[in-house]
């Protein structure tokens, strides 16, 4: 999966500042004396922060992604990146989905998170099934045309 090398990569920039370029600035505004109204100082603290806190967060998702057993992913059902073909019922025009994970959510590019409603939805169903999902536009029917599954994608 492509978001290992992503979440990795993003990892190593945030390591890289916080150990060697948040250093640099909080002693040169610490040079500037008063830290008590030295905005340079505090917002360097302020960013290394959340720094950490990013830091811990993709960590934590680099060590579930490095859980995901790809034989619990179904081969004949929608999963974990699917490309699914939907008939949007009430329009009458398809729409391609990719499933993949929130951190790749594009939804412009059509590819959904599995978390999210119509993410959720597909999950588990079938060329054929019909599903009908609540998102913020109000309800949509939708019913599964094609499916192609991760292990299908990754032969």
């Amino acid at each position: 999966m492509d978001i290992k090398k992503k979440l990795q990569e993003e990892i190593a920039a945030l390591e890289f500042e916080l150990r060697s370029e948040l250093p640099k600035e909080i002693k040169k505004a610490r040079e500037h004396g008063d830290l008590s109204e030295n905005a340079e100082y505090h917002a360097a603290k302020e960013r290394q922060g959340y720094v950490n806190a990013r830091l811990n967060q993709l960590r934590r998702r680099l060590a579930e992604f490095a859980m995901v057993d790809m034989s619990k992913i179904p081969q004949n059902r929608v999963g974990l990146g699917s490309r699914v073909v939907v008939l949007d019922v009430d329009k009458d025009e398809e729409i391609t989905y990719n499933l993949v994970t929130s951190e790749e959510a594009d939804a412009g590019n059509g590819k959904i998170s599995t978390s999210s409603p119509i993410g959720r939805g597909l999950m588990g169903k079938e060329v054929g099934d019909s599903v009908r999902v609540t998102i913020p536009g109000g309800k949509r029917e939708f019913e599964i045309v094609n499916l192609t599954t991760i292990h299908d994608l990754n032969e």
